[in-house]
């Protein structure tokens, strides 16, 4: 049952139930836990990244110096840096199904923020409160035509596309009989061409997870 009282204009006024009072603040916090959570899975698998690189980097480094730069750098190089670079792909698949799930819980967390004005408009002086459009934003979720690459999914893009590049300027390198120019023409164009592909697939993602409905027939009814 809902409680009906009166405005100071003598309007009646519905109450929610205390249950749904609850339960509403319930899931509230846990949709808090389940961000941090995300957010969590995306910093540790980036760390992971980050030092399998760092190593991989630095034992390369230690090659080069043992081989002077010859056939056993070549053949690790060669080895290495496709490997990270797989590690790198598979750790920004992941990263950005993270960051779809938390943007997907804040968009929830929004809805509930609307219920609580919607029901307790009192309330407005004393909590931020935002239009529709901004709700995502004061819960840290920001857009903007840079966004891609401020993402956990976005810094890990960039260093994969760095190490297909690099991969691919060793090749160059060793088929023109140590050519520089080949070398780096090379590794620049495939960087390139893998970065803007891993910030494509990634913005279409973020656009796909925009337009799903939150609400059971919102689709249905939006047609």
């Amino acid at each position: 049952m809902r409680i009906e009282s009166r405005t100071s204009t003598g309007e009646a006024k519905t109450d929610p139930r205390a249950a749904a009072v609850t339960f509403v603040t319930t899931e509230h916090f846990v949709l808090q836990g389940a961000r941090a959570a995300t957010i969590a899975e995306s910093t540790g698998r980036a760390t992971m990244f980050l030092a399998s690189v760092s190593g991989g980097l630095v034992a390369l480094g230690l090659v080069a110096t043992a081989s002077r730069v010859g056939t056993a750098f070549y053949a690790f190089g060669l080895v290495l840096l496709p490997t990270l670079a797989f590690v790198g792909l598979v750790t920004f698949e992941r990263a950005l199904q993270s960051g779809v799930e938390d943007q997907g819980y804040a968009r929830r967390m929004a809805l509930l923020r609307a219920f609580y004005f919607d029901k307790a408009p009192e309330l407005a002086p004393y909590l931020l409160s935002v239009p529709p459009t901004d709700r995502l934003r004061v819960l840290g979720i920001l857009g903007g035509r840079w966004q891609g690459f401020r993402t956990v999914a976005g810094m890990v893009g960039v260093i994969t596309a760095v190490l297909a590049g690099s991969t691919a300027s060793l090749v160059a390198i060793l088929a023109s009989d140590h050519s520089l120019a080949a070398g780096l023409i090379a590794g620049g164009v495939v960087a390139l061409a893998a970065l803007v592909a891993l910030m494509r697939f990634q913005r279409a993602a973020w656009l796909r997870a925009a337009d799903e409905p939150l609400i059971a027939g919102e689709e249905d009814a939006s047609e």
